[in-house]
């Protein structure tokens, strides 16, 4: 019998992707730069906490990057980088994929 064994890229991007939180934050940034409190209001029930961490996360994989504007009072933007931006079609099929499959208020 062959054994299966999982590619250790994929398994690091899928442990990436499922964090609780990051593949909406990165669905929120694929409309533009947003700013702490943008992110925040569009994501009910996540806290500040959280998301301060999965910003730093994202950012440490290179997923978001982080920009600070020299004003007064200073202005904080996260947008996607490249590779944050190539994951827009795999975000895009699930979106279509969940409109044909998933059903809310209904338990499968």
């Amino acid at each position: 019998m062959n054994e299966f064994e999982m590619c250790p890229r994929f398994e690091k991007a899928v442990d990436v992707l499922s964090k609780r939180w990051v593949a909406l934050i990165v669905f929120v940034l694929m409309q533009g730069p947003r700013r702490f409190g943008e992110i925040e209001g569009c994501l009910s029930n996540l806290s500040g906490k959280v998301l301060s961490d999965r910003l730093k996360e994202m950012e440490n994989e290179g997923i978001i990057q982080r920009t600070v504007y020299p004003e007064m009072p200073v202005r904080i933007e996260y947008s996607l980088t490249a590779k944050g931006n190539a994951l827009a079609p795999i975000l895009g099929e699930i979106s279509s994929w969940s409109s044909e499959w998933i059903e809310l208020g209904v338990k499968q």
